[in-house]
């Protein structure tokens, strides 16, 4: 199957709609040619509306980490987007809730299939190193990402870029200090 209409198939997925708070809207980007791939989460209800990945205030950060504007971004020949789960999956108790776990499993080892060009994979948050580096992770996230030395050069464990995590960026200056100067310039490297 091309990756065009794997990826219709995809966005027509209702896997889980029993399990989801709106009609499914999977959100994602990809083309062949993509050398750097971000695997986030789950999409937000900002997404949800939209339909663009990382429309949101998580997306500007994200940018801003890469060192990239919106326009290289959104270049899916450049930059694919594949989150964890491809739908909102609603509200929890301290915020949106988990990634549906149907989704991982289902597509992405069909779509990577397809991304043969691919040199950098950002895992966004404990469900993407989860999936991604199985056993290899560290005991927990803040861990996991200062091991990020550990995981190159395709994989690159970050925290997820959320307002939320303000606190945790404070507590935690390498990041910004030694993580997002590398980051910067394995992208720029690769684009």
């Amino acid at each position: 199957m091309s990756l065009d209409n794997l990826l219709r198939e995809v966005r027509s997925c209702t896997l889980c709609k029993e399990h989801l708070p709106y009609e499914p809207r999977p959100v994602l980007r990809a083309k062949e040619s993509a050398r750097i791939l971000i695997v986030g989460q789950a999409p937000g209800t900002k997404v949800h509306a939209s339909g663009i990945p990382w429309d949101d205030a998580s997306g500007e950060r994200l940018r801003a980490w890469m060192g990239v504007d919106s326009n290289t971004f959104y270049d899916e020949s450049r930059i694919a987007i594949i989150p964890m789960g491809f739908c909102y999956p609603g509200k929890g108790r301290s915020g949106d809730l988990p990634p549906r776990r149907e989704c991982a499993p289902q597509w992405h080892e069909p779509l990577l299939a397809h991304l043969k060009e691919l040199r950098l994979i950002l895992l966004i948050g404990q469900y993407a190193h989860a999936y991604y580096l199985g056993k290899r992770r560290r005991a927990n996230l803040t861990e996991t990402v200062q091991a990020f030395a550990d995981y190159g050069p395709l994989y690159l464990p970050l925290v997820h870029p959320s307002p939320r995590n303000q606190l945790w960026l404070k507590k935690n200056p390498f990041f910004e200090r030694m993580l997002v100067p590398h980051l910067r310039n394995r992208v720029h490297e690769l684009l």
